[in-house]
């Protein structure tokens, strides 16, 4: 079947701009002047004012992307979308998928594949974990000044949705005159305990999850959600200093908490790894993958763990509630739309309080590994467990098997599908013990790889990290050839934010890996 290419002829924005506009009609007045009059004078004149054209023109494309490299500077995704649309002809949609019945398909598929994963999840064994008491309690949220709404919305990006009433940039330019009602809709939502219906909607975009796949095949979307702006301001800033004073947190939870990151995470593992391999001792890693683990958490489950384990009530546990609750979606493509569709399970999408209420369900999920005495890490939804043995000493790794089992099953409790096919074991040590103790692990059904990505991080059997070091270098030169491109577009000051945000931020990331390492 042949497809159709619809061609999305978008005027440039830069053209747009008056000077431009008045420019180019002083152009075609020349142009036009010459051609009937054919005189060289009249031609030097238009050659004149088409000059004067290009260079105007030129000048507002750069101040256009100047204003957005600079806002959001700090935003590697939309830099990223920028040098793409500038280096790259834009992506033309199947002609078939830019239609309101098309996106009401894509609807229902993202829906029905959560449903499908609560689904197929069968919970045969119950896992009781006993909590640890909580002292503390938060039954309510204080009312928040002008001056912290003010810098919540300074700090946040500058990402709007279609559903905003003012688009972000133009109320951060106004922030001043709307600021005193912004913090009484914050206000009356928190003490009232009831989140806002409308910013309850979420707008999913659906983005080809590799270029080159078929575009006409759903299951080779992702969906990409947006939420309005304000519903980004509501209280998180007071949940926060909240688990953090009362050491809420798993100790070795490291997503979307202050002065933790994946180079913590992966320098804590690395560097027990290391000193067990110093001790003659092999290392058994296993990297476990879920299932769409932000969409299928169970609210109910949520909440109970929020007042039996964090220790929140009262109003404050009512607005999580209604944050939570009776949320919808629609699918947007181009100009068109689907219809509504109920969200009756987990954690909104890009939302700023999502990742910290999914580590919060996670919690008992640490407690059933301490239990097993088997060292982890997590980082939201990506957990680590490994063990140490010596030579001859299967123990460990039995214990390691028994622990993947019971996390399996906690798992199903809680409506969260572990993906035994992505799933993935390493083993650091001496060459001839990692051949004895993959032998065992196969015996378990176990399959050991020679080198794992790790947190965007290519680990090796010999920590070596040749395989990262080649790989890093081989984006950074990637992108530095994209920048290259666009140097005659934009300013010198602004191709230094693109180089530091493409080249400089892959090769420092998680660079402290790197310490210690013979070449």
């Amino acid at each position: 079947m042949k497809v159709k290419l619809r061609k999305h002829k978008q005027k440039a924005p830069w053209r747009n701009d008056d000077l431009v506009r008045a420019q180019k009609q002083q152009c075609r007045r020349a142009e036009r002047q010459w051609r009937k009059s054919k005189l060289q004078v009249h031609y030097e004149m238009y050659k004149g004012e088409l000059y004067a054209y290009n260079q105007i023109l030129c000048r507002t494309r750069e101040r256009y992307f100047s204003e957005i490299i600079g806002s959001c500077s700090s935003n590697s995704r939309v830099l990223f979308t920028t040098v793409n649309r500038l280096t790259n002809p834009p992506t033309q949609l199947p002609i078939e998928l830019v239609c309101t019945p098309k996106c009401n398909e894509f609807a229902v598929f993202f829906n029905d594949k959560v449903q499908g994963i609560k689904k197929a999840i069968n919970s045969t064994t119950h896992i009781t974990i006993e909590r640890p008491p909580t002292h503390s309690k938060l039954t309510h949220f204080i009312p928040v000044t002008d001056q912290t709404v003010q810098e919540t919305i300074t700090r946040l990006s500058l990402s709007t949705c279609c559903l905003d009433v003012l688009p972000t940039r133009f109320l951060k330019s106004v922030l001043n005159s709307v600021l005193p009602s912004i913090t009484q809709i914050v206000n009356m939502s928190l003490q009232s305990g009831i989140f806002p219906e409308a910013l309850k909607t979420a707008v999913i975009k659906p983005l080809l999850k590799k270029s080159g796949l078929d575009p006409t095949v759903l299951n080779n979307y992702r969906p990409i959600s947006n939420l309005p702006f304000l519903g980004k301001v509501l209280d998180y800033q007071q949940l926060t200093d909240f688990l953090l004073l009362n050491n809420s947190f798993d100790v070795f939870q490291s997503g979307f908490r202050p002065h933790h990151s994946t180079e913590t995470a992966l320098i804590k593992v690395t560097n027990d790894i290391r000193l067990n391999t110093d001790d003659g001792k092999v290392s058994v890693l296993i990297l476990l993958d879920l299932s769409a683990a932000f969409d299928t958490v169970d609210h109910g489950i949520l909440l109970h763990r929020l007042q039996d384990w964090v220790g929140i009530s009262g109003s404050a546990l009512s607005w999580l509630k209604s944050y939570l609750e009776d949320r919808k979606y629609f699918v947007e493509i181009g100009s068109c739309v689907s219809d509504y569709m109920a969200l009756t399970c987990g954690v909104p999408q890009g939302s700023i309080l999502g990742p910290l209420l999914f580590n919060l369900y996670m919690l008992p999920l640490g407690q059933l590994i301490r239990s097993n005495n088997i060292s982890y890490h997590n980082y939201a939804d990506d957990t680590q467990i490994y063990v140490s043995l010596t030579t001859g000493e299967y123990g460990p790794v039995d214990s390691l098997s028994h622990c993947l089992q019971q996390i399996s099953a906690w798992m199903q409790n809680n409506f969260l599908q572990l993906n035994s096919n992505k799933t993935e074991v390493i083993i650091f040590g001496p060459q001839k013990q990692r051949e004895r103790v993959s032998s065992y692990l196969h015996s378990l059904s176990l399959k050991p790889s020679n080198q794992v990505r790790n947190l965007g991080v290519i680990m090796d059997s010999d920590l070596n990290f040749n395989s990262h070091i080649k790989s890093v270098t081989s984006a950074a030169f990637y992108h530095l050839k994209n920048i290259t491109k666009i140097k005659n577009i934009v300013s010198k000051p602004d191709l230094e934010i693109l180089i530091h945000a493409f080249v400089s931020s892959r090769l420092d990331y998680c660079n402290g890996l790197l310490t210690g390492l013979s070449k």
